[in-house]
């Protein structure tokens, strides 16, 4: 049983805010797309091996240098007019033949960004590297302004996407500093100086609108989850409850009907009755104070002043116990143990104490008169406990159950990955057997 603190806390660690969403088809065919587009472009723009250089230097010069294109004539001249532009002398230049490492680089530049929502930090720093090792060779300055879209893409989707804000921030100042060191910036023209600069201002208002967003859906499926886990808790109390409270009553009350049948004939045995009636009462309230206790625990502990003894949780090691209680009723009960008994941990030990608890309840109320034999078998990876009786006579003073508890130890059982088998036996009487793998602690 937890306390509301723990869960809170296993519930805010369930998600991390920084992490991405799952992303729809959509989501996943737009980044395919854009990935793909890229990656197209960068090959096709650094096959484009060669490019003019605009040399205002040779203008009126006479001698020609290697790859200058010829320069058109000038129009000619009108008396009064002022002179024009004169044309600027370009010169072309070629590229070497593209390698097959370069191929591989320019395909890393955008590719990967078809996973930029899934692994942001990853996909920007191999669309680095990638555009760095590019540039080692001969890269076109049309695959330049590329990859430069690229990183942009790259760099904003580390920012929104990856939880890990601190790597993002060096990352990101990382990678300002290689795109400083390297020729990783192409050159543009003035016309699209405002486009530079209005384009980021829309991705990062865009970006702080998603990220409202995803921390408000993330809030919502958080607060979801806490309503989930107080549902399942309050279903978890609520067997505990329910396996103490019935237990317990049903032997008081045999026990109190016995003691009524036999207070004028046998006094003294009427006395033994009422005194086995105390002592499943005193149990009952000892167990309840201990459940009554976790839930009513503040933060920081139980309060010293108050009366509540907070015992350990039943296990196995009280099973002679509980069956004295039952041999007290009238009821015979038989107990054997096989293999080599371990310490089991908590939950394992108490789900089977629980097992052996109700169906012994279950032989008291249904089955009156019946021997029940109790058999707990200790595996090498598993727990077996099996629960028996012969079959007797429904108890004229015993509630109808409704099934509550075996429903309740199935649910139990499942957390720890155990079974229940309940059923009626082929010779007469009611088997509950229950198999509850473990490990040694």
């Amino acid at each position: 049983m937890i306390r509301y603190e723990e869960l809170m806390a296993r519930v805010r660690g369930s998600r991390t805010i920084g992490a991405p969403p799952p992303l729809s088809r959509w989501a996943w065919l737009a980044d395919g797309l854009l990935a793909l587009s890229l990656t197209v472009a960068t090959l096709v723009g650094n096959m484009n091996r060669s490019y003019l250089e605009l040399r205002p230097d040779l203008a009126g010069s006479k001698t020609r240098v290697p790859g200058q294109l010829p320069t058109p004539p000038a129009p000619p001249h009108v008396p009064g007019a002022p002179d024009g532009p004169h044309p600027v002398p370009a010169v072309e230049h070629l590229l070497p033949p593209v390698e097959a490492w370069e191929l591989a680089a320019a395909v890393l530049t955008a590719l990967p960004l078809v996973l930029r929502r899934r692994f942001p930090l990853a996909v920007y720093w191999v669309v680095t590297a990638a555009t760095v090792v590019l540039h080692l060779g001969d890269a076109a300055d049309d695959a330049t302004r590329i990859t430069f879209a690229s990183g942009l893409v790259a760099a904003y989707s580390a920012a929104m996407y990856s939880p890990h804000r601190k790597s993002v921030v060096a990352s990101l100042l990382a990678g300002a500093l290689l795109y400083a060191v390297f020729p990783l910036v192409p050159a543009v023209d003035s016309d699209l100086v405002p486009v530079l600069v209005l384009l980021p201002l829309a991705l990062a208002s865009h970006g702080v609108h998603l990220w409202r967003q995803r921390e408000r859906v993330l809030r919502e499926e958080q607060e979801a989850a806490l309503r989930r886990a107080v549902e399942a808790e309050r279903s978890r109390i609520a067997r505990e409850l329910h396996d103490v409270v019935t237990h317990n009553v049903s032997m008081m009350t045999i026990q109190a009907g016995a003691a009524r049948t036999v207070l004028a004939a046998s006094p003294d045995l009427a006395r033994e009755a009422m005194l086995a009636v105390e002592a499943a009462g005193r149990t009952a309230m000892s167990e309840l104070r201990h459940v009554m206790g976790l839930l009513t625990m503040a933060g920081d502990g139980p309060d010293p002043a108050a009366d509540v003894a907070l015992a350990p949780q039943p296990g196995l090691d009280r099973l002679t116990e509980l069956t004295d209680r039952v041999r007290s009723s009238g009821v015979p009960v038989e107990v054997a143990v096989r293999g080599v008994p371990v310490e089991l941990p908590a939950g394992v030990d108490l789900a089977a104490y629980r097992v052996v608890q109700e169906a012994l309840t279950n032989a008291v109320k249904h089955a009156a008169g019946a021997r029940v034999s109790v058999t707990v078998e200790y595996g090498t990876d598993r727990l077996c406990v099996e629960v028996s009786d012969t079959g007797g006579r429904r108890l004229r003073t015993a509630e109808p159950g409704g099934g509550h508890g075996l429903l309740g130890l199935r649910e139990r059982l499942a957390v720890y990955g155990g079974t229940l088998d309940a059923g009626s036996r082929p010779h007469g009487g009611y088997r509950v057997r229950a198999v509850i793998p473990w490990e040694v602690p």
